[in-house]
């Protein structure tokens, strides 16, 4: 697998990710928040299926 998700990205969805999470844990939101938990391990691997599927990449290139 070839990484498709850049810096920034990877921060953010690691971030939002841990956020649903929590929320869901404390009783804030409902199941829906578990999707926080696609959002951390595509951040953390750093690859996203969708962006494969529609060709998107968010990392930058290398020269």
């Amino acid at each position: 697998m070839k990484s498709n998700v850049g810096g920034i990205d990877r921060i953010l969805r690691i971030v939002v990710g841990l956020v649903l999470i929590g929320l869901t844990l404390t009783g804030n939101i409902g199941v829906w928040g578990w999707l926080g938990v696609v959002l951390l391990a595509t951040g953390a691997i750093g690859w996203c299926p969708p962006y494969a599927i529609f060709g998107w990449n968010t990392c930058s290139t290398k020269k």
